[in-house]
């Protein structure tokens, strides 16, 4: 997940995706950042990528400080298949540049907009926050630019790049094999996880940077605090705890999703403790289990994790077609 914002680089020149007509191989906003001799995340790859590291690499030879900003057609001139028209911005990454993309490491878990003059002798750049305050940059940009959910070039010269929060949020409880499993498959997508188990112990010692950890006796307040809309997945190492945490999920409002591991047999048992409890059957049929892509059989850890991560997936991209405001770090939740 923005590996581009987390790469510790030197002299670099960040390609962002501007502009798409039609088909192209990746959506506005998207980057790669090239130094003389690495690429660190990627804009397609294909043709289109080989041509924008040239260029990038050519700044960097040259010391040009300007932003270039240039079209790209798919078909004729690049024999790409996706046939649609691209435009990149190219944006040496200057001392002005690192101030805003240092702010910007600090706050990937909140919207903001970050804006570049395209053309300018000595490019001027800088970053707000979803009210429109400044954050670090030029405090004489301009303040009144469109807030658009995808990178843009407006008619005054200026690229308009949302760096928007990830809006699926998963409360993961349990902390072993196949939990860590899953942990590591969702590493590099655009999600915050929220790891919880009562062992400490049982946490590796470093997680990846879009985890949290969160040791605790009482789980069940990790689903009270969870954000509107999260999913959940539970997973412990105790039925009796996977049965208080149902209760907790099934009896808030505001979730998205909310997966139990387990055969058939552990789901009809639940099921009929639940209705005894008096939790809503609406709610307890929306609960997935078994859990993963149904046809995927194996029980190993690397099997489940890959299973249930392509189902969250699916989740998540069908919630991000619902109507969300771009200035909320969560998207409108699917209730169950």
């Amino acid at each position: 997940m923005n590996q581009w914002l987390n790469a510790a680089a030197g002299p670099a020149v960040l390609v962002t995706v501007a502009r798409v007509e039609g088909s192209g191989p990746r959506a506005p906003g998207t980057k790669m950042l090239v130094t003389a001799h690495a690429l660190v995340d990627t804009i397609g790859g294909g043709h289109l990528e080989m041509r924008a590291t040239g260029i990038a690499r050519g700044m960097l030879a040259s010391g040009q400080a300007t932003v270039h900003y240039q079209r790209f057609g798919l078909g004729p001139s690049l024999g790409q298949c996706c046939g649609g028209v691209v435009w990149l911005a190219f944006e040496p990454v200057t001392e002005a540049l690192n101030k805003v993309l240092a702010e910007l490491k600090s706050r990937q878990h909140e919207d903001c907009w970050r804006i570049a003059s395209i053309g300018d002798d000595k490019p001027r750049c800088a970053l707000f926050d979803a009210n429109g305050n400044l954050i670090a940059g030029d405090e004489h940009a301009p303040r009144d630019f469109p807030r658009t959910g995808s990178a843009i070039v407006t008619r005054e010269g200026w690229l308009v790049d949302p760096i928007l929060a990830p809006r699926a949020h998963l409360v993961l409880f349990g902390a072993g094999h196949v939990g860590a499993a899953i942990v590591r498959a969702l590493a590099h997508l655009p999600c915050n996880v929220t790891w919880v188990d009562e062992r400490d112990d049982m946490f590796p010692p470093a997680v990846p940077a879009n985890v949290t950890k969160e040791a605790t006796e009482t789980p069940e307040a990790v689903v009270a605090a969870a954000p509107p809309g999260a999913s959940y997945l539970v997973m412990t190492h105790s039925h009796a705890l996977d049965q208080r945490l149902c209760e907790a999920i099934l009896a808030r409002d505001h979730v998205g999703w909310f997966g139990l591991i387990g055969s058939k047999t552990k789901r009809m048992q639940f099921e009929h403790r639940l209705r005894a409890r008096g939790l809503p059957a609406d709610r307890i049929d929306a609960m997935a289990c078994p859990i993963g892509i149904a046809g995927i059989t194996d029980k190993a850890p690397a099997v489940i994790a890959a299973s249930v991560v392509a189902q969250l997936l699916i989740i998540w991209e069908a919630q991000a077609q619902a109507p969300v405001s771009i200035t909320s770090r969560h998207p409108a939740p699917q209730e169950i």
